[in-house]
């Protein structure tokens, strides 16, 4: 009851007929209609940075609802479904709103911490995600710090997970992030630093020592 307390509080921020469609689902999801559902997250998501960071853990537990209750995996299916679409719009979201398209990357990679087969994440999502990562390391979108604040914050929190389910295509990735530090002379301040900071952290094997964890935050919080 303490989980559902938590996703509870998350789901504050919709209007009550929402509270009460996403709070049924949570306890009952046979009782309501679970590709609205998906599509409530979906949207909220997609313009609620803060909301998108957390939303898995609400997924994770309606997945696990409908898994108890009937067996079935509606929910899961409508919800990648969902995903599929807007991950392919995804340059045409990026263009329209930079805004959004973090919202969409916290969100896919949020789903991929969560949701997971036996334990493991699901493969479907791997190259997706790698995908999303990729674009952010593009040198345009270096250039933005919202983006890779963005970068930097999944590679913190999923990072060692997808080391593990294609280690060639993260040190690709890690090529171009040292090269974007390296040679690319328009990124801000801030943006070196976060890169700096992601180039130590998986150097480190995914840990930041507590010196370099000191004397990053500090100039963060500076």
């Amino acid at each position: 009851m303490e989980t559902l307390s938590k996703e509870e509080y998350k789901i504050q921020s919709f209007d009550l007929e929402t509270q009460n469609l996403l709070k049924t689902a949570l306890k009952d999801p046979g009782s309501v209609d679970l590709e609205k559902v998906s599509n409530v997250i979906v949207d909220q998501s997609l313009k609620d940075q803060i909301f998108s960071r957390e939303a898995g853990r609400i997924c994770y537990t309606i997945v696990q609802a409908e898994a108890n209750q009937t067996n079935g995996n509606v929910f899961r299916r409508n919800l990648l479904n969902r995903l599929q679409q807007e991950f392919k719009a995804r340059e045409e979201t990026r263009q329209r709103s930079t805004q959004e398209w973090v919202c969409l990357v916290s969100f896919i990679c949020n789903i991929f911490d969560y949701l997971k087969v036996n334990n493991m994440p699901m493969m479907a999502l791997v190259h997706p995600v790698y995908d999303c990562l990729f674009r952010l390391a593009q040198s345009d979108a270096l250039k933005n710090e919202e983006e890779v604040d963005c970068l930097v914050l999944q590679l913190h929190r999923i990072g060692d997970q997808l080391e593990k389910m294609n280690l060639q295509l993260m040190d690709e990735l890690f090529n171009l992030l040292r090269d974007g530090f390296l040679l690319q002379e328009d990124l801000s301040s801030m943006g070196r630093l976060l890169l700096l900071e992601i180039l130590e952290f998986r150097a480190g094997g995914w840990i930041l020592c507590e010196t370099a964890q000191k004397y990053y935050y500090s100039e963060v919080t500076d």
